[in-house]
């Protein structure tokens, strides 16, 4: 199909799987931060939900953190509630809906999302996607099509995804 107005170039995208109550993920905060200050819309940094079974509450904070999306504040809530991991194995779904009336967020309707579950099949279809990649852990970085495991380490990571952003954006140019 041919259009006449210049396309413009698709800006690479690095998914990131995680889980609300990952301690991991938690660490991993500072390198999202500064990846996302580093190349604003020039990239593409994406939640996926890779919710691990040992966290009891995980599953829950995944589908307040799609509701979150939707009343638009994703990343404030996905930070707010890994920046209180341990809260959250203490204090469960009350501290979701919680941090929701802090940012301002209809603490109402996440009460409801978390009831009648809206959200479940965004973060199945997530968790079956990492699944089939090979995901095993939080948080794993996929970008270029190469999968970076940040479970075990974080060291060295924001860097190999710099490495591979900025090669692809130059490809791109």
């Amino acid at each position: 199909m041919s259009d006449s107005s210049p396309a413009r170039p698709a800006v690479p995208v690095l998914d990131v799987w995680c889980e609300l109550q990952c301690p991991d993920c938690h660490s991993a905060l500072d390198d999202l931060r500064a990846l996302r200050a580093r190349y604003g819309d020039r990239l593409e940094v994406r939640l996926r939900h890779f919710p691990l079974e040992k966290h009891t509450y995980a599953f829950a904070a995944a589908q307040a953190a799609e509701e979150a999306v939707e009343q638009g504040k994703g990343w404030p809530y996905v930070e707010a509630v890994l920046g209180r991991v341990t809260e959250l194995d203490r204090e469960g779904e009350p501290l979701l809906v919680e941090v929701a009336r802090e940012l301002g967020l209809d603490a109402e309707e996440f009460d409801t999302a978390l009831i009648d579950g809206r959200h479940i099949l965004i973060v199945d279809a997530d968790q079956a996607e990492g699944k089939a990649i090979g995901v095993t852990g939080t948080p794993t970085y996929v970008i270029g099509g190469e999968r970076l495991d940040g479970g075990k380490s974080q060291e060295g990571l924001r860097e190999r995804v710099e490495e591979i952003a900025d090669r692809l954006l130059a490809e791109g140019a």
